[in-house]
């Protein structure tokens, strides 16, 4: 999880969120979703995430929804990554789907 934040920080990432769903997702032990200020920035901070998941030795990570930059989703095993553009994060509401409180 560490590996994960420290990327998206180092990226610039906007409103990190963080969503333990251990026990509440057959999928993932956990949820972390930011904003990028552009497509162009979502997608990058997708492939910077992935590169150094893989140099930290996780394998190549699956990446989904990089060719629209809208919504990018980094699978990194126990946690899953979601990347947005804000007005594209707000729509979908996430957090509010998990009842998170509100963003920091």
């Amino acid at each position: 999880m560490r590996r994960i934040l420290v990327s998206l920080d180092d990226d610039k990432a906007e409103n990190i969120v963080t969503i333990n769903l251990e026990g509440r997702s057959a999928l993932c032990d956990a949820a972390v979703i930011a904003s990028g200020r552009s497509s162009r920035h979502v997608g990058a901070m997708a492939d910077h995430l992935a590169r150094k998941l893989k140099e930290g030795g996780y394998g190549t990570r699956p990446i989904s929804g990089q060719g629209q930059g809208d919504w990018v989703l980094v699978d990194a095993g126990d946690v899953i990554v979601h990347l947005f553009r804000p007005e594209v994060r707000d729509y979908y509401d996430l957090e509010g789907m998990w009842s998170v409180g509100a963003r920091k």
